[in-house]
């Protein structure tokens, strides 16, 4: 009951800091979040499943308690972890305190209410990566939306009510999608389950059980589901053209807020395209990978031609979240091992990068009150300390050589180049990696236009370094970003493990 204890530590723990005075609220709430971070080191230091836990494998610290019927089938607390989930359950453990310590610098108002809502949003983005039942998988996956609604339509910038209905509404409407895609897979299934349970959904539709539904045949059925799946999950992940509540939602979100926002909520979609798209309905995607691969290019290339003609640093922070979840796509339709544990450990990897972005760009905004590029420069000369560390993010992005970045892309090259799943994969694969190059032209165009040469700043504040629980968390991060890049392993067996059964499921003609 580890799972459960953790959830429960972060919902009561959010109780208790809503309830609390102001002046405590944020330390209480960075302390309450160490529990689950704590925890979860513990699950990953314990971890032996081995498998894939929709595909028979093994399911650590599982719990299944049957809850209630719906329509003749079972909803149940279902919870466990595998080798899929368990690396962005850790993440999101070790980002929220991060970014909680973060907003003791902004958030000087509403305080209890602002860190009551960081830990209730974690608490169900933990249930997201957990559940293994659909129902409840889906309770957690619409609760995540409520407190980054409040998040950025209280303490965001101008137009935060705007960002925060774009968001909600984009975001809502694509649930309501997947949800009829998933569950015209349910009702084709008929009595080959009797549960909600996803790994039994799973193995059924890989043992033939989709049949005939109002005269509709099972490979119709199966094609419709998957493409109301992906448009559902490509909103949230998000890629080209569904990208557009996203630079809104950034720029106007408070500093912390944007760190889970790019850092965990995004890996939401692209966990969902890997646990019910590719897993569950691969036939589907092996018929669909040009068009598939083609999305993903196109995301990774118009997004960093996005980010280039970006004036605002937080924009240039958020198209270039566009552009690498569009590597991610790609390593999860190429259908090989290197390909999706490659795609799996850039979710990590990115969700370390970006929030160590984001939050750098807040210290700055911190200190300037202003995120434009033409307003400022010079600023190694005052912050020193979080340029570097800002600079060393940056090189990540860029896929430094030692740092986690580089090693998910390499990981996605790999199982790219040699993709009997997709047809011209390596045409694909060359046009992705020049995305890097204009990653590397936009990042170092805004850096050394802000950072480098004589200081000057259009508006009027006294610049000087950087509180230390601001800078605190971004060298944690840091060290983070290079030790996972340096150590790749630490994740990756498991997660290639728990890949491989997926690649398996895949049948390619010729």
């Amino acid at each position: 009951m580890i799972l459960e204890a953790l959830m429960a530590a972060a919902f009561v723990g959010a109780l208790t800091v809503f309830l609390a005075p102001d002046e405590w609220a944020g330390r209480l709430a960075f302390a309450i979040s160490l529990i689950p971070f704590v925890g979860s080191l513990y699950l990953w230091s314990g971890f032996e499943a081995g498998g894939n836990a929709l595909l028979g494998g093994e399911i650590a610290y599982a719990t299944q308690i049957e809850w209630l019927e719906v329509g003749g089938r079972s909803v149940s607390w279902f919870v466990g972890l595998d080798g899929i989930s368990l690396p962005l359950f850790v993440l999101t453990t070790f980002l929220v305190p991060l970014a909680i310590l973060s907003a003791w610098t902004p958030v000087d108002t509403r305080q209890s209410q602002f860190y009551g809502l960081m830990l209730f949003m974690e608490a169900n983005l933990l249930g997201v990566f957990a559940a293994l039942d659909f129902f409840l998988w889906f309770v957690f996956w619409e609760a995540v939306l409520v407190p980054m609604y409040f998040l950025i339509g209280i303490w965001g910038g101008p137009r935060r009510k705007y960002a925060a209905i774009k968001f909600f509404v984009y975001t809502n409407a694509a649930s309501l999608l997947m949800f009829i895609g998933f569950m015209s897979l349910v009702f084709a299934l008929g009595g080959s389950v009797s549960s909600f349970a996803l790994p039994e959904i799973a193995q059924a539709i890989a043992a033939g059980g989709l049949g005939t539904w109002f005269g509709i045949p099972p490979d119709r059925i199966a094609m419709v589901a998957f493409l109301a799946m992906f448009l559902g999950f490509a909103v949230k992940v998000p890629i080209v053209p569904f990208h557009t509540w996203l630079p809104d939602a950034h720029v106007q979100a408070p500093t912390p807020a944007s760190v889970l926002l790019a850092g965990v909520l995004l890996k939401m979609g692209t966990y969902a395209l890997l646990r019910f798209n590719f897993t569950m309905l691969p036939e589907q995607a092996s018929m669909l990978a040009i068009p598939i691969a083609a999305i993903a290019v196109i995301s990774v290339i118009y997004g960093a031609m996005l980010a280039l003609a970006q004036k605002d640093l937080k924009r240039i922070v958020a198209y270039s979240s566009v552009s690498s979840m569009g590597y991610v796509i790609l390593g999860l339709v190429v259908f090989t091992e290197y390909g999706i544990g490659g795609a799996t450990f850039q979710m990590v990897a990115h969700g370390l990068i970006s929030g160590l972005m984001f939050m750098a760009v807040g210290v700055i905004y911190n200190a300037t009150h202003t995120r434009m590029v033409g307003d400022m420069a010079g600023m190694a000369d005052r912050m020193p300390v979080t340029v570097g560390i800002l600079v060393a993010g940056a090189f990540g992005y860029m896929g430094l050589p030692l740092m986690a970045g580089f090693a998910g892309e390499f990981f996605i090259f790999v199982g790219s180049l040699s993709a009997p799943a997709l047809p011209y994969a390596p045409v694909f694969t060359a046009l992705a990696m020049f995305g890097i190059v204009i990653v590397a032209g936009y990042l170092l165009s805004a850096m050394q236009s802000t950072l480098f040469g004589p200081f000057e700043l259009e508006t009027d504040y006294d610049v000087g370094p950087a509180a230390f629980h601001d800078v605190a968390p971004l060298a944690v991060l840091l060290v983070a970003i290079i030790v996972l890049g340096v150590a790749p392993d630490i994740f990756f067996e498991m997660i290639r493990d728990a890949a491989l059964p997926v690649v398996e499921g895949v049948t390619v003609d010729g």
